[in-house]
């Protein structure tokens, strides 16, 4: 009789401790339910929009993207060189003398000659020696009218003893064989030299003889 006491106590304990672990498993699965439930609902409310902007990355963007803005350098080739000509057709009647003293006819002295002077008839055209841009017009106190035209690799043009009122201004781009003005003989410094064309050149801002910068071809 003692130990049936024993068993019906045991069992009574193990029917509440039944209970009690279902409750809890039923208080787990509400837990879960309301959470996962929630999140839906969140989800719900606030959706996301694909615009269909991408972030780019660095393997995103494009190689024209990430190249520098403007021309390319060349590469290969060589530049066109400088084709140059006589700014006009006539004889010529004093050379360069830079290396020496040439008399003045002028002045009556003898004094170093920065160009040559190419007689023509009053009127003639006088022609770009080479392509290039001009740098200015201006009527000098010695020389006379005068056009100065830049070319390429260094090499400056100009043309003195002009006749009034030259074809050509400032910022122009001139080629080749271009009408710049006209022969005349405003070079009080050599006004006996009669009508006629004083040419000289520089190159890197040094003189140059005329008759090399020809050869330049």
């Amino acid at each position: 009789m003692k130990s049936r006491k024993n068993t019906g106590s045991f069992g009574g304990k193990g029917y509440y401790i039944a209970l009690i672990l279902c409750a809890a498993a039923i208080g787990i699965s509400g837990y879960l339910y309301y959470r996962n439930a929630k999140q839906d609902d969140t989800q719900l409310q606030t959706p996301t929009f694909d615009t269909g902007v991408i972030s780019p990355t660095g393997d995103d963007i494009s190689a024209g993207a990430t190249q520098p803005i403007g021309d390319p350098e060349p590469t290969g080739g060589t530049k066109k060189p400088l084709r140059t000509g006589m700014p006009v057709s006539g004889e010529t009647i004093h050379d360069y003398a830079m290396d020496a003293l040439s008399y003045n006819a002028t002045t009556r002295d003898w004094r170093v000659h920065n160009g040559i002077d190419i007689a023509a008839e009053e009127g003639t055209a006088v022609c770009a020696a080479a392509d290039g841009t001009v740098y200015t017009v201006y009527e000098d106190e010695t020389m006379g009218v005068t056009v100065v035209i830049r070319h390429q690799d260094g090499y400056v043009t100009t043309y003195s003893s002009l006749s009034k009122d030259p074809a050509v201004a400032p910022g122009d781009t001139v080629t080749l064989g271009q009408a710049i003005g006209t022969v005349g003989s405003s070079a009080m410094l050599e006004c006996a030299l009669g009508d006629h064309v004083h040419f000289s050149v520089t190159h890197n801002d040094e003189p140059m003889d005329p008759g090399d910068f020809f050869k330049l071809n």
